[in-house]
């Protein structure tokens, strides 16, 4: 399996791979990380019809951006590239988070990120997070103007509430809005899903393996590596709620089994099943699992099938939020 498989989406005006490729765990937060097989994941992305990239200025404080920009310095046609700003850290201490969406921060944003991303344009720029303090048709009419000047291609928000999503289109077309959506956080659908359909709006779910939780690769706090912020800051993983969701996981293991499939590559499926404006973009920073990933895109699932799955595995029953409370308070704004 050497050319591209992927049939494509819309996101907005943007065409892209049926799937995406989160980079993050590639320079943080998931353990340590290897640069030559990052490298080399996104390379075989490309090859297998992975267009969207996804990265942001916070990962690794700019390391992510780099690693991505070498990957892809002598291929750059053939990726649609997403990063994110407004999420400020210190490098003196990576665990202090900020937000900043004032024009100013805007304009500083982005050519840090066209430099470590060795490009002249984005082709869609995500606002991070809201920032509570500046009105949200400030913050994309700072962003519009990049696009104008031919630095940036298409405009996205993450993890913005649905009355954000209204007034920030009115300004500008939003191409795309990222937010957490997987079998084990259904959030967005009462209220972001809808206002997005209504405005045209791509729907870009990142985490759609639960943080890797969906795979049903890990059962206690052995299986996680060190450094993994899943066991130090995320309440799903913490001791009592952890055992709680293995057992609903297993319900996943088992309907995949059906299927000849991984419960992964279930968990993917259902996300994708949701709509042809939806493109999730997994994570991982191996092949192996980028190769299982994608293999989900060709599972069709009937509404049957939809409706067993979350009948299986129902939202109410997971334990634990996906935040802690501090970063709670960034979330829908």
């Amino acid at each position: 399996m050497t050319g591209p498989t992927l049939p494509t989406r819309k996101l907005g005006g943007l065409e892209v791979g049926a799937q995406g490729l989160g980079c993050m765990g590639m320079s943080e937060f998931y353990g340590e990380g290897d640069d030559a097989e990052s490298t080399a994941t996104i390379h075989r992305a490309l090859e297998l019809g992975v267009t969207l990239l996804d990265t942001a200025d916070m990962y690794g404080i700019g390391h992510n951006e780099e690693l991505v920009g070498r990957a892809i310095a002598d291929r750059r046609d053939q990726v649609v590239l997403a990063t994110k700003f407004g999420i400020v850290r210190d490098r003196e201490d990576p665990s202090v988070r900020g937000v900043r969406g004032d024009a100013e921060y805007v304009r500083g944003a982005v050519e840090k990120s066209l430099r470590r991303l060795n490009t002249d344009h984005i082709d869609l720029y995500y606002q991070h997070r809201v920032d509570p303090e500046v009105p949200i048709e400030d913050t994309v009419g700072a962003m519009a103007e990049l696009v104008r000047e031919g630095k940036v291609r298409h405009l996205g928000l993450s993890e913005a509430g649905a009355e954000t999503i209204r007034r920030a289109h009115a300004v500008h077309p939003i191409s795309a809005v990222q937010t957490e959506w997987s079998l084990w956080s259904r959030e967005i659908e009462e209220a972001v899903v809808p206002v997005c359909r209504e405005l045209g709006i791509g729907l870009v779910p990142y985490s759609p393996l639960g943080r890797g939780f969906l795979t049903g690769r890990f059962a206690s706090k052995e299986d996680f590596g060190k450094g993994d912020f899943r066991m130090t800051t995320q309440p799903r993983f913490a001791e009592g709620n952890l055992e709680k969701n293995v057992a609903i996981v297993e319900a996943l293991r088992t309907l995949a089994a059906e299927k000849g499939v991984t419960a992964g590559q279930l968990a993917l499926a259902w996300v994708q099943a949701k709509g042809d404006d939806v493109v999730a973009i997994p994570g991982t920073k191996r092949r192996k699992y980028l190769e299982e990933n994608v293999a989900s895109v060709a599972l069709e699932l009937s509404t049957e099938d939809v409706q067993a799955i979350e009948a299986a595995f129902p939202a109410d029953a997971v334990a634990g939020a996906r935040y802690p409370e501090a970063a709670l308070r960034l979330l829908s704004r």
